[in-house]
This record gives C-alpha cells, structure tokens and sequence, in this order.
C-alpha cells in the first residue's frame, strides 16, 4: 500500500522559513514533486526532483526561494522554504510515480501518487 504523508506546515511570517517534509511507502518512487493549491486559483506545480537527486527543477515564482530534497534512505522527500511570501499560501502536496520512464515530472498528470496536503500560511 502506498502512502505518501506530509509534514511541516504552519503559519509563518512573511521572510521566514519553513521545511515540508513527505514520508513516502511502498514502492521505489521515480520522480518526486511538490505542487500547491492556494483558494481561488489551480493547482500549481512547485519543485520536482530526480530519483538520485542529481536533477531538479523548480517553477519560476520560488527559485532562489525554496530548495527540493530527498533521503532515499529514510524515504522522505523535502522543501526546504525560505523568504516566505503571502502568495506562498497554500495547501502544500507532495506526489510521486513509479514510472521510470518519467526523470523530472512537473506536470500533475506525470504522478500516480498524492499526499493529503499540509497548509502552509504566510501573514504579512
């Protein structure tokens, strides 16, 4: 049974940091990612890595922001975010595939596997 579980939000204020943390079981997962859906809006994609970490790639609005990282041998994928905005709010979700085929996912399609979210609020 997969299980992705995520961890870490909270409420912040604007220009400090927070570290989401999403405990991943029972598969060996290729690509990893974070998206966010903030009200009024889609869901986005955040950052994506690779599975050896070697590759990652994140979307415009948090590069030099926000930092994606993952221990595969605690299973647990990582966003580390720094210079935190208001438009940051969201709920956070981690995803992640078993298909080999895909190295950096950055569309929702791409996963297989969702988390549950972890609301993260930015007060400015």
């Amino acid at each position: 049974q997969v299980q992705l579980v995520e961890s870490g939000g909270g409420l912040v204020q604007a220009g400090g940091s927070l570290r989401l943390s999403c405990v991943a079981s029972g598969r060996t997962f290729t690509s990893m990612g974070w998206f966010r859906h903030a009200p009024g809006k889609e869901r986005e994609f955040v950052a994506a890595i690779s599975r050896a970490g070697s590759s990652t790639y994140n979307v415009d609005s948090v590069k030099g922001r926000f930092t994606i990282s993952r221990d595969n041998a605690k299973n647990t994928l990582y966003l580390q975010m720094s210079s935190l905005k208001a438009e940051d709010t969201a709920v956070y979700y981690c995803a992640a595939t078993t298909d080999w085929s895909v190295l950096v996912g950055t569309r929702e399609g791409e996963y297989m596997y969702w988390g549950q979210g972890t609301q993260v609020t930015v007060s400015s």
